[in-house]
């Protein structure tokens, strides 16, 4: 592997450059608060505050390396790109969740695969192809940079593991710097850093009183209590808000049984698509999933649904992602691509299938999935045995196990997109982008048509298999790069799927046989954000924050979720404060009960998502939105 960031890597240095300045707290802080301490020190090390933008590729690269990473020139140019203009706060919170500290163990492990003689040392021509050729590909001169290296390198070799020590310790120190100077300064502790308030608590929790349910008026303090989730306890502090606003929705057990979804008497003789997809999960919490395009000839009548694709093969057991709540937002394409307009979204449902009925006039039509987050979330605890995925028998020879083979079929499932049990070359660079970042050319995949079982020019069940098998035997056993796709894809150490949900599409439609193609896979804002506000604005509930006409508050309930959406019609931006405290039986997709959010001027943002922990009991949405700014 080459020397990335990108790794799985623990809170330890981070921990241990933290440990000194904590000891004197009564509140020991938890891995996501120390995350967030660290963010801040470093932003704050470059800008004045953590409202300021960075507005350049050095400002980038500065920050980062004084939150304790080293980025090479491509994970800068990945977060820059020519239609960069800056980045906020969030945006380099975002980026340092993927971009990870390596530890010392693992550039070891990876370095020692190369030490032939076990003695430390790698010569600078297998170094190189180790660096250009593997993980994330290093250039030239980053290479030239790291063999240039005098205290590691002598006689053309490269002494590994004093450039391990160097490098981690390198990093800790820069970390461990940037948040003594943030210790130090007591009025930069006291800034409002991006979506997230912290002071440390130094009092008794037990003396603070619970927040009272009435609506704060203007110029009135708020006190948090310490009671809710861990992670926003240690934000408990008492501020001055310029108002603020409460709401209260108690929903019952399956609530909503009125907006059930019904199919049309006479759809067994519509005609029908279908096309599958998956929203996965990345390493910050970000969801992509696949994005459509929908051609209707003529003016019909259209059933729209969607709902996560069960793959359990053991009969009575279903898959455990059935779940997460999937919506499908339908927007119409009126002359490009840029000017999409919001038609519909699935908001009935029944069980786990939400849908839409009404007619569409002809036209090319974008189909958004969606999903609030709330439930399709990071796995909370890690598997630590891993299991087999290749073997050798008595002649040496490779082979895959059962359950990796069980494994890669449903891999088949999901990315046969149109479900005839064979893969496209479009299908196949589907799956190629989401675990290598790079698409099978023509070229290539003729070769893998000669090699591999196809069956009208597509790739075979059997096919895909022998591939990975291929994959397999090119490392010589070692399943490193196996379990790269197989993490792209979701799957945890046991062959558990917990990352990514798959789902189906099904389009009827009256008077003509619909039209579906995935075109894209991103990720869920841009046009879904637009239309998630649309939606929301159009259909649910306003609130004007008191003596502030131009911040607006919608809320809008659907059958088991509740979204809502702050709108700023003001010519400056305001940054809002949410508290869910006191609600019941709830989680949102932001997994804090307190934030805060920053609202554009002239613009609307999707707050928050909250949904039941448990549908079959009551559950009580009770949030307090404050205007601090």
């Amino acid at each position: 592997m080459a020397i990335s960031p990108g790794r799985d890597a623990a809170f330890s240095c981070q921990k241990s450059a933290l440990s000194e300045s904590l000891r004197t707290k009564k509140f020991p802080l938890t891995e996501e608060e120390i995350f967030y301490m660290n963010c801040r020190a470093a932003y704050l090390t470059v800008f004045k505050s953590s409202l300021e933008n960075i507005i350049s590729k050095e400002q980038l690269y500065l920050a980062l390396q004084h939150a304790g990473r080293n980025p090479s020139q491509k994970t800068i140019n990945k977060y820059w790109t020519p239609q960069t203009a800056k980045l906020n706060f969030d945006d380099f919170c975002i980026i340092l969740r993927k971009e990870k500290p390596t530890s010392k163990a693992e550039l070891l492990k990876s370095f020692k695969q190369l030490d032939v003689n076990d003695d430390g040392c790698i010569l600078h021509a297998d170094l190189y192809k180790l660096l250009t050729k593997r993980g994330e590909k290093m250039t030239r001169e980053e290479v030239h940079a790291v063999t240039s290296l005098a205290d590691v390198n002598a006689d053309g070799k490269f002494d590994y593991i004093k450039f391990c020590k160097l490098y981690v310790t390198t990093n800790e120190q820069c970390l461990k710097t940037t948040v003594e100077k943030l210790e130090v300064d007591s009025k930069l502790r006291r800034q409002q850093f991006g979506n997230h308030i912290e002071e440390p608590p130094e009092r008794d929790p037990s003396s603070v009183p619970k927040p009272s349910p009435r609506i704060i008026r203007k110029t009135e303090q708020e006190t948090f209590s310490n009671k809710g989730d861990t992670r926003s306890s240690s934000l408990a502090t008492i501020r001055k808000f310029k108002t603020s606003i409460s709401f209260t929705i108690t929903m019952g057990a399956n609530s909503n049984r009125n907006s059930k979804l019904t199919e049309p008497n006479s759809i067994k003789e519509w005609q029908c698509v279908q096309s599958k997809g998956c929203f996965f999960l990345e390493e910050d919490g970000e969801i992509i999933s696949h994005q459509y395009r929908m051609q209707i000839a003529q003016r019909s009548m259209v059933y729209l649904t969607i709902k996560p694709l069960n793959l359990s093969q053991v009969e009575g057991k279903p898959s455990p992602w059935l779940s997460i709540d999937t919506a499908l937002y339908i927007l119409k394409e009126n002359e490009s691509q840029a000017n999409l307009q919001l038609m519909c979204f699935t908001e009935l449902r029944n069980r786990e299938v939400f849908g839409w009925t009404g007619e569409l006039g002809p036209g090319i039509y974008w189909l958004i999935p969606s999903t609030t987050g709330c439930r399709l979330r990071k796995e909370i605890k890690p598997v630590t045995e891993e299991a087999q995925l290749v073997y050798r028998d008595e002649t040496g020879e490779l082979f895959l196990t059962k359950e990796f083979r069980l494994t890669l079929s449903d891999i088949f499932e999901i990315i046969d997109l149109d479900g005839n049990g064979l893969l496209s070359l479009e299908e196949y660079n589907f799956f190629e982008l989401r675990t290598s970042g790079e698409k099978c050319d023509e070229d290539a995949w003729a070769v893998c048509r000669d090699n591999f079982d196809t069956k009208k020019n597509e790739l075979t069940r059997q096919g895909f298999m022998d591939l990975n098998l291929m994959e397999a035997n090119d490392r010589e056993g070692d399943p490193r790069d196996l379990w790269v796709t197989l993490h792209s894809m979701g799957y945890n150490k046991a062959l558990e799927l917990t990352e990514a949900c798959p789902f189906v599409i099904d389009i009827y439609a009256d008077k003509c046989k619909p039209r579906i193609k995935p075109v894209h896979m991103e990720a869920c804002s841009g046009q879904l954000e637009k239309a998630i506000c649309k939606s929301v604005l159009n259909k649910g509930d306003a609130r004007v924050m008191d003596g502030y006409e131009n911040i607006i508050v919608h809320t809008y309930k659907r059958d088991t979720w509740i979204t809502s959406v702050i709108e700023n019609k003001s010519d400056n931006k305001v940054i809002i404060h949410i508290n869910n405290e006191l609600s019941k039986n709830c989680v949102n997709n932001r997994g804090l009960n307190i934030f805060a959010v920053e609202v554009a001027p002239k613009s609307t943002m999707v707050c928050q998502h909250v949904m039941p922990v448990n549908e079959r009991q009551e559950w009580i949405y009770y949030c307090v939105y404050s205007l601090i700014s």
